[in-house]
């Protein structure tokens, strides 16, 4: 059997949004089961994310922390936003957001990983990128606001990420699978699968699609 995930869309039967945020939204549909019975779905409908696994020459990842309300942690995460504009380039928003959260830019970028953070419960998509080659951006740092004006910057060995994951201290979702999967690509096993292997970074992404 081949393990791969494969899309599929069950007969939705009815469908409401209970719920319309600025960024987000819920939707509450009546889904048809395979034995002909129904049950209702309800979820947080998101525009996407990317993430940027920003490593620098000396091993080193680029994180941030910030504070996260809704968990009430203040949070080591990778620098990520939203796909605010509906079909965006998702390499151009991950370069925006490292521009913008870190005032750094990238000679090299590759697709990690993609992943559905809660597919129970959200239809958000992620995608991290690998970016290498950093540098520091030009012109003026971006001025940010709320959360983001207490965020803290530092440069962290990939290996003491990966030991802090795997010792329950690091739960961010973006940061947990990017660092993991790097560790996993660096050590070469299988082989053909260092970075110089990870797909472009305009690699199809089925979940948002996008204009090139």
């Amino acid at each position: 059997m081949e393990i791969k995930d494969t899309a599929e869309n069950w007969e939705v039967v009815s469908t409401e949004r209970p719920f319309q945020g600025k960024k987000t939204a819920v939707d509450s549909d009546v889904v048809r089961m395979p034995d002909g019975s129904t049950a209702r779905r309800d979820y947080q409908v998101h525009p996407g994310s990317v993430c940027v696994l920003a490593l620098d020459a000396e091993d080193r990842v680029l994180v941030l922390r910030q504070y996260r309300h809704p968990v009430r942690h203040k949070l080591w995460e990778l620098p990520a936003g939203l796909l605010d504009v509906p079909g965006e380039n998702p390499l151009r928003a991950a370069q925006r957001e490292l521009y913008e959260e870190a005032h750094v830019k990238a000679g090299d970028w590759r697709v990690l990983a993609d992943f559905f953070p809660s597919p129970g419960g959200s239809d958000e998509a992620v995608r991290i990128f690998l970016a290498r080659d950093l540098a520091d951006a030009e012109g003026e740092r971006f001025e940010v606001s709320e959360e983001e004006a207490d965020m803290e910057l530092a440069r962290v060995p990939l290996a003491e990420l990966v030991r802090g994951v795997l010792a329950g201290e690091i739960g961010n979702a973006g940061l947990v699978t990017g660092v993991l999967a790097l560790s996993a690509t660096l050590s070469g096993a299988p082989a053909g699968t260092g970075p110089d292997f990870l797909r472009p970074a305009d690699s199809p992404w089925p979940a948002r699609p996008y204009a090139s």
